[in-house]
């Protein structure tokens, strides 16, 4: 197997990196400080910094008007990704925590897309299961639990437009998804990383980007 790239990923690249990207707003950063100063043990289920402005972009890039987001946390990815939609479009953000998601309701207040954050605080499933069953989803982020993840697929693939993108954090999770003794989570991303590179519904790439990020095009 040939390597194409060793580049690693220093803090001063790192740096660099984020510094050539757009920056975040005051709301947004002014959230993802938050969260790691109140909730400093959950603050690694964000996402990354980089992701704000790549999930932006891609929702510009696909002209998404109706987008889905299995697991919200305290809302820095939802409000990414409502900032850069139109103004009639709308984002249903799944979660189980009104505690967590409440720093996203006062952040998507601020920043004035509140309007546009459809909170549904139910085991995703259900709100998932709950959706018209025909394709009508422009745009999906998923990062939640990841033992449903497969399952959380399974709802979301039907019901995505053709050529509708479903984008799916942490598929390295920490480097861990090469051991093939894996358990728990890190089996739960493995099984799941296979399941999406079988489907033939889906045109799919697996990216190197924070912990691993795959995109998945509806055919």
């Amino acid at each position: 197997m040939t390597k194409g790239n060793s580049t690693e990923i220093t803090d001063e690249l790192y740096a660099y990196t984020l510094a050539h990207n757009p920056p975040l707003d005051a709301v947004q950063r002014e959230l993802v400080e938050t969260t790691y100063a109140e909730l400093p043990g959950q603050a690694g289920m964000q996402s990354a910094q980089e992701q704000g402005p790549l999930l932006a972009f891609l929702v510009r890039l696909t002209g998404a008007r109706h987008i889905v987001e299995v697991g919200t946390f305290t809302g820095f990815s939802a409000l990414s990704m409502a900032q850069a939609l139109p103004a009639d479009g709308v984002l249903i953000a799944c979660d189980i925590s009104e505690e967590w998601t409440a720093y996203g309701r006062d952040a998507w207040a601020r920043a004035g897309v509140a309007d546009r954050v459809d909170l549904r605080i139910a085991p995703a499933l259900e709100t998932l299961r709950a959706m018209p069953a025909e394709p009508h989803i422009d745009m999906a982020y998923l990062d939640a639990d990841k033992g449903n993840y497969i399952a959380y697929w399974e709802e979301l693939v039907p019901r995505m437009r053709p050529g509708g993108l479903v984008v799916t954090d942490n598929v390295l999770f920490h480097g861990g998804v090469t051991d093939p003794l894996a358990t728990g989570n890190t089996a739960a991303i493995r099984g799941f990383n296979d399941h999406v590179a079988a489907d033939t519904r889906m045109e799919s790439v697996l990216l190197t980007v924070a912990d691993g990020l795959t995109l998945s095009r509806r055919r």
